[in-house]
C-alpha cells in the first residue's frame, strides 16, 4: 500500500490550519438518551472526513442494521461498553476496541449494559451528517415513504426498509 497521491504541491508548507474552539452541542432528538457531539464536521474538514463523539446512557438503542453507499463509518470505544453489528453477530466492544466499516458493509450499535457509553464515530469522505442527526427521531415518528426518503437523502440504508417482495 501507498500514500495517495499528492493533494499539495508547493515546496514549501502554509499557514491553513483551522482551530475551532468548542462550541454549544445542537440538539439531536434524544439528549435524554444519546448526545452527539460535532468534533469535526463536513465543513471543518473540506470533505475529508466527518468527526462525531456519541454518548449513550444506560440501555439505549443506538441503529439498527443498516449501510451506506457513499461513506465508510468507524467506531472507537472511548469508555464503557458497545454492542456493534459487524455485518455477522453483534459482538461486544469495550474501551480502546475500534470497528472499520467500508461503504456497503451492514453495521449496527447501541448500548446494552447497565453504564454509560462514550465513543468516537468517523465518517469518510465526510458528510453532511448532522441534519440525520438532529432530525432523525422527527422523522421516525413520520410515514413509511417520508421516513425512508429522509433516510436515502443521508446515505443511511435500514435492511428492513429496503423495497423487498413483500415490503
Amino acid at each position: 500500500m501507498s500514500y495517495p497521491h499528492p493533494r499539495y504541491l508547493s515546496d514549501r508548507g502554509e499557514i491553513s490550519a483551522d482551530f475551532r474552539p468548542a462550541k454549544p452541542e445542537p440538539d439531536t432528538g434524544s439528549a435524554d438518551a444519546t448526545r452527539i457531539t460535532y468534533i469535526a464536521d463536513e465543513e471543518a474538514t473540506g470533505g475529508e472526513y466527518g468527526l462525531y463523539k456519541v454518548d449513550m446512557a444506560p440501555k439505549t438503542m443506538g441503529a439498527k442494521e443498516h449501510f451506506h453507499r457513499a461513506i465508510s463509518e468507524s467506531f472507537y470505544v472511548m469508555s464503557g461498553e458497545v454492542t456493534l453489528y459487524n455485518g455477522e453477530r453483534w459482538i461486544k466492544g469495550g474501551e480502546g476496541d475500534f470497528l472499520y466499516v467500508p461503504a456497503g458493509g451492514l453495521h449496527g450499535f447501541q448500548n446494552d449494559s447497565d453504564e454509560p457509553l462514550s465513543m468516537l464515530m468517523i465518517f469518510s469522505p465526510g458528510a453532511p451528517r448532522e441534519e440525520y442527526f438532529e432530525k432523525a427521531a422527527e422523522y421516525a415518528q413520520r410515514s413509511r415513504a417520508e421516513r425512508k426518503a429522509f433516510q436515502v437523502r443521508h446515505d443511511t440504508y435500514f435492511t428492513d426498509m429496503l423495497d423487498t417482495p413483500g415490503n
